[in-house]
């Protein structure tokens, strides 16, 4: 098909239909398969915590493989490269490892229901209720990506109206979320997994071949620094060399890495379905091995397109795109339909992620702590039900609002910064911090959230001149995140130098200077062999991404 067609149209055959329509009967079998399980709250929002280590660890990965990574950053490799790996290899593998080795064990050992649940034990009912709404609000915003992006599949495909793509993606991800809760997110996850890579793998391999292997894409990109990871200037927006690597490894690295990997509920709520401690720990670790290699099959695609498609080359399409004009000029039939199968199952798990999420928080969070107390378990798995079918409709709306973004990274970043950086200084000085209070808690969550905002409005809406503002790229993203962290640090303790701290009994399982040894630990683990142990595995995988980052850069 000619690469000048205006029209994104993917011209699919009957070989093709039929594929995506055996995997959709696999995903409603799945939904109905898993609902026999569900008896309980328990069943419905943590599979019962019940789950094997490599089905967790695959769903990890999988949950966050949905827009953000397929067409958030294939857009970014058409923009910026391969210094879009620092989103792989220095924004989630160095988090996951430290999710799994030092904070999983609290999460776990607590036997909290959800991240917003640790916050109520740990600093009382302000932090809690101003994590659980926050977290809730920015579950429907991103499920209106993953939901905008897989509306827009069905209509290249079938060539449908936006406002009918929506209602039919919406409802086929409702579909098996409302049946059979976690349990059925998180097999269509694993199994979406495979699918996913089954799709971008030959669209990337096939994609090489057409523009002659890595010397031929060099030829066909004019810009050296696509094919450089550090130091990044232009993914960090910085002049500066110096100042871009130390914006990539603290805005990126630190804190929307680590606020993202080890705070958000969507990720953490995986590792809380495992069988053992020991599962749970093993869950992000397991995750982040097929998370550094991801990016040779979303990022290149994006370069590619931004070499041989010319809507994408002249910018009369946007960056998001870019995959999907890729399909469309380079797969033939039968893996055309391999590959929309892939897509669809991306958008899926990510907003079933973000839909699954969405339900306990509101169900055990808002609905049970704050609402109606102390009604039976039935009532509470039906209120899940009903969350879950809300949030649906809800995010149908917040897709029109993604639909304005060009790159949907931007749009991510800046939700993250918002509200996940202040919540990662909140916790890390709260677990490791026994004076900080729970006044202390509130008060840095909001006064953090409060400057991210303020800084975005005054650099998106103001004509603010100053080098800190307006940055290029994706640096004013990476100034909220560390503001709003800053900020939430800075309060956190000045606050609690004149407010009263809670007693110590009251903080064991929360915090690790009062905690016992043998709460955070599982005994079985010792027994294992090397390959099989938490902290080996988090070894090894640092160390294959610190050489991965040496190899490119």
């Amino acid at each position: 098909m000619d690469n000048s067609a205006s029209v994104l149209q993917l011209d699919a055959s009957w070989v093709d239909y039929t594929l995506i329509a055996i995997y959709f009967v696999f995903v409603l079998g799945i939904g109905l398969a898993a609902r026999r399980k569900v008896s309980s709250s328990i069943d419905f929002f943590l599979a019962g915590r019940g789950l094997p280590a490599w089905v967790t660890g695959l769903a990890f990965i999988s949950a966050n493989l949905g827009a953000v990574e397929i067409i958030g950053m294939s857009a970014n490799g058409v923009q910026y490269g391969l210094q879009t790996m620092h989103y792989f290899w220095i924004g989630a593998v160095p988090a996951m490892v430290f999710l799994g080795i030092v904070m999983m064990p609290f999460y776990y050992g607590s036997r909290v229901r959800s991240v917003p649940e640790f916050m109520r034990k740990r600093f009382g009912p302000g932090a809690h209720l101003v994590n659980a709404i926050s977290f809730a609000l920015a579950q429907l915003l991103i499920a209106g990506i993953n939901l905008l992006l897989l509306a827009k599949v069905v209509k290249s495909l079938l060539g449908w109206d936006m406002w009918v793509t929506l209602l039919v993606a919406a409802a086929i991800v409702l579909s098996y979320i409302t049946l059979g809760g976690l349990s059925a997110a998180i097999y269509n996850e694993v199994i979406q997994f495979f699918v996913i890579v089954a799709a971008l793998l030959p669209l990337t391999i096939i994609g090489m071949n057409n523009v002659g292997g890595w010397s031929g894409l060099k030829e066909h990109l004019a810009s050296e620094s696509h094919f450089h990871t550090w130091p990044g200037m232009e993914l960090s927006g910085f002049d500066s060399p110096v100042w871009s690597v130390v914006g990539i490894v603290f805005g990126l690295g630190f804190v929307l890495s680590f606020g993202y990997w080890t705070t958000n509920f969507v990720e953490v709520q995986r590792s809380m379905a495992a069988d053992s401690m020991s599962s749970a720990r093993k869950t992000p670790i397991i995750g982040a091995f097929p998370k550094m290699f991801i990016p040779f099959i979303v990022v290149l695609p994006g370069m590619i397109a931004a070499s041989i498609v010319t809507p994408i080359k002249d910018g009369s399409a946007q960056p998001n795109d870019a995959v999907l004009y890729l399909m469309r000029d380079l797969l033939p039939n039968g893996l055309l339909g391999v590959a929309i199968a892939g897509l669809l199952a991306a958008f899926m798990a990510g907003m079933a992620a973000n839909i699954s999420a969405f339900n306990t928080v509101m169900s055990y969070d808002i609905w049970q702590t704050y609402v109606v107390k102390n009604r039976s378990d039935q009532y509470y798995l039906t209120v899940g039900r009903i969350a879950t079918v809300l949030a649906t409709i809800i995010a149908i709306g917040t897709a029109m609002i993604a639909n304005n973004f060009g790159n949907v990274m931007d749009y991510l970043q800046t939700l993250f910064g918002f509200f996940n950086a202040p919540l990662f200084a909140t916790f890390l000085l709260g677990m490791f911090w026994k004076r900080m209070t729970p006044a202390a808690g509130w008060t840095g969550l909001v006064s953090g959230t409060a400057a991210a905002i303020i800084y975005w409005y005054v650099s998106s809406f103001t004509d603010a001149q100053a080098a800190f503002f307006n940055l290029p790229g994706q640096g004013t993203a990476f100034i909220a995140a560390s503001l709003a962290f800053a900020t939430d640090v800075l309060v956190s303790v000045v606050v609690t130098l004149v407010t009263k701290p809670k007693p110590d009994y009251e903080l064991v399982g929360f915090v690790s200077s009062v905690t016992p040894k043998e709460f955070l630990t599982d005994p079985v683990e010792a027994t294992l062999p090397w390959y099989k142990r938490t902290v080996p595995l988090g070894i090894l995988c640092l160390a294959m991404v610190i050489t991965l980052n040496i190899v490119f850069a």
